[in-house]
């Protein structure tokens, strides 16, 4: 009787992590992660959650160079895993901790710039093209080259985020999207200073409030910012362009020294269980990498997830996934990046 009772009890256990922490200090995008989940983390593990939020992964970067302490989990792109790793500023996963990492699709697991997802466990993923309100914009937009046609002027929005801008223009003239090339670069700017009259705002936070306000008319976005506008006007529409669209990883991590790594590996758990990574997609639609949570939004809202799998935003083609361009880590060539945004911004 005594080993029955052991191994029902243990079968309940499912391999959870053991939490002690009753503290989570998440460091995460802002609008990208669900109260509901959050709460229902707190009412499983009596856990308090703090959520600060930033608007880049350079804005992230900044803050754990600069030595900050206190967070238990972030949230990096790709190419800023690559760098945070370099620098040692991550935790290593123990993922016999995170059985929930099964659900995952398996062409999201093992990622270029996580070889065996030492660091990290997938969040969301998607691209970043073009977003155009065809009740105002009526001749059919099929190229980043677009943005620059003189009738747009004052009615364009773009990230503000200097690798997909600047690696977008790249790539309109021909050139990689992370290329290191200086005079490669100085083309890119004098491109890009010549499309800055059409651009009415740079917006990496909600570019999809202009565009519903009717301020902007089309531009370059977040996949997810494009379905949520779409849902509230369906003249919204999303297109990866022909030089091909933008592709990004975000990932969960546990940033080095985190004070609640406990609390911290039980969160990565949790949001890789269907019923909470779900609540990611219905909130915030890019894409999801979770194919159990896919399964179970089939079964709770079919319309929900009939309109996420026939949508490009949420939903991408194989052909532009192949055809789309990631943004990696530019190594010594940061600082020119960095100064030609800058001077791009200051309209020099």
């Amino acid at each position: 009787l005594l080993v029955v009772l052991m191994l029902a009890l243990t079968a309940c256990g499912g391999g959870q992590p053991q939490v002690k922490s009753k503290q989570l200090n998440l460091y995460a995008w802002s609008e990208y992660v669900p109260q509901e989940m959050l709460d229902g983390f707190s009412k499983k593990y009596g856990i308090t959650v703090t959520y600060d939020t930033y608007s880049s992964n350079e804005e992230l970067l900044a803050k754990l160079q600069a030595g900050a302490s206190g967070y238990d989990v972030i949230i990096p792109s790709d190419y800023t895993v690559v760098i945070l790793e370099k620098q040692g500023l991550l935790e290593p996963l123990d993922m016999s901790q995170i059985p929930n990492f099964a659900n995952i699709a398996d062409e999201f697991k093992n990622p270029y710039f996580d070889e065996g997802n030492k660091y990290t466990v997938p969040y969301q993923w998607g691209t970043v093209g073009l977003v155009v309100d065809t009740s105002q914009v009526t001749r059919p937009i099929t190229k980043w080259a677009d943005l620059w046609d003189p009738e747009f002027k004052g009615r364009v929005v773009l990230l503000d985020d200097e690798h997909e801008v600047l690696g977008m223009v790249l790539t309109v003239l021909g050139y990689d999207k992370n290329s290191t090339d200086p005079a490669q670069l100085e083309q890119a700017k004098a491109k890009l200073l010549e499309l800055m009259p059409n651009v009415k705002l740079m917006d990496s936070d909600s570019p999809k409030t202009a565009l519903l306000a009717g301020e902007v008319w089309l531009g370059h976005t977040w996949n997810g910012e494009a379905a949520i506008a779409h849902k509230e006007n369906p003249a919204i529409d999303y297109i990866c362009p022909q030089e091909g669209c933008g592709i990004w990883y975000d990932n969960l991590a546990i940033p080095k020294g985190a004070p609640h790594k406990d609390a911290a590996l039980a969160f990565l758990n949790y949001v890789l269980s269907p019923d909470a990574s779900v609540l990611i997609t219905k909130e915030f639609p890019y894409s999801n990498p979770n194919k159990a949570a896919l399964e179970l939004l089939k079964t709770q809202d079919p319309d929900l997830y009939e309109s996420y799998m026939s949508f490009t935003a949420t939903n991408p083609s194989s052909e532009a996934i192949k055809a789309a361009h990631p943004v990696k880590d530019k190594g010594e060539a940061t600082p020119l990046w960095d100064r030609i945004w800058t001077e791009v911004k200051g309209g020099q």
